[in-house]
């Protein structure tokens, strides 16, 4: 098992965007020189609390900022996007990465985003719109055919190249064909997840749902992987997961209830859940009222919470649990208090994850 990072990021109303990426960027660079493997950066154009529009621009700036670890978008959302324009940006971006890149494209899901750009999720358009646009893009970087590419959610064109003063379509990926594509899940037998399957991507399972419903995520990708005569494999797979590590299992508890992990759920995701309807997820297969869904009821049944002795326990049966996976994702949060967080990273990274060394997949 290899460990990385995802974040959102999250940061409460009336925080300075120019003082938090500089402490999420800070965050990229301790993460690289504790050997965490990835760090995947969202994308929310409508959220206060999460607030990178942009997560290629981050991902620029990170990369001069650190060595070995590589970033990826989590994810594009690609009803937000003309496909000929994100083509362009992840391509450079990729070039940029030389490597150090995982282009992680889906549907979207926060309800302000499809409102700006004029989808109706009811009608599940932007699922096939997504499936369409990447599979242009794929199209244009492999044959960027002239002509015109007209859809219901776009129309462009490639204008026919004149070679004799460089005029064409020029900007492919660094990694070829393309940089590894990853694609994230979240509901029960998850439909993107059924596609990362079919088409051989990297599957990312997110973080709000606890083991009963991962292991339904995994059965999607195995779906997804017969209908195209694919084998799936298991060390592809990322489950990204609340964790904090502590002296104590006490401790740890309560400084997380009283920490950025309660505040970030207690005011803003239990909220937005209740609001899209959706605070089934945390719950997996528990009939439990939605006022019983607090901190404290996800702290007991979907976060890794505890001493190093415990969270490795912990992580050990969410691996047997869901039949096993190649990389866990910490989520991200505030790092505050400061000193804390970090040590809990380090925790993570150099005493939790080789105590685990011995699971096989």
């Amino acid at each position: 098992m290899e460990v990385g990072y995802f974040t959102m990021p999250l940061h409460p109303p009336g925080s300075d965007p120019a003082d938090t990426m500089e402490s999420d960027l800070h965050q990229m660079e301790c993460l690289d020189q504790l050997g965490y493997k990835e760090a995947w950066i969202g994308e929310h154009f409508t959220t206060v609390w999460e607030n990178i529009p942009a997560p290629d621009q981050f991902i620029a700036a990170a990369l001069s900022r650190t060595k070995n670890i590589v970033f990826g978008t989590g994810v594009t959302c690609m009803p937000n996007h003309d496909p000929f324009m994100i083509a362009h940006r992840i391509a450079q971006l990729d070039n940029l990465a030389k490597g150090r890149f995982y282009w992680g494209v889906g549907s979207g899901g926060f309800p302000g985003d499809f409102e700006v750009f004029g989808f109706d999720a009811s009608t599940g358009f932007h699922r096939g719109m997504s499936r369409d646009a990447i599979d242009v893009i794929l199209q244009m970087w492999e044959n960027p055919a002239p002509g015109q590419y007209k859809h219901e959610a776009w129309n462009f064109s490639i204008p026919r190249p004149v070679p004799e003063i460089g005029l064409e379509f020029h900007m492919k990926p660094y990694q070829k064909p393309h940089p590894p594509i990853g694609v994230a899940g979240v509901s029960p037998n998850s439909d993107t997840l059924v596609m990362a399957g079919e088409k051989g991507w990297l599957p990312l399972s997110i973080n709000l749902v606890p083991s009963e419903i991962l292991s339904s995520h995994w059965d999607a990708v195995e779906k997804g992987a017969q209908l195209s005569g694919k084998k799936a494999n298991r060390s592809t797979w990322r489950i990204a997961k609340e964790i904090y590590i502590s002296e104590t299992t006490a401790q740890a508890r309560e400084e997380v209830l009283n920490g950025t992990i309660g505040r970030d759920f207690r005011d803003y995701f239990i909220p937005l859940m209740s609001y899209m309807d959706s605070l089934s997820l945390f719950k997996g297969n528990n009939e439990v009222p939605d006022a019983d869904v607090t901190p404290e009821y996800l702290l007991d049944n979907v976060w890794i919470v505890g001493s190093v002795d415990d969270v490795t326990e912990q992580l050990r049966q969410l691996f047997l649990d869901t039949g096993g996976f190649g990389v866990l994702l910490a989520m991200g949060h505030e790092w505050d208090p400061y000193d804390n967080w970090l040590k809990s990273m380090r925790y993570l990274s150099e005493n939790v994850i080789p105590n685990l060394a011995d699971l096989k997949l």
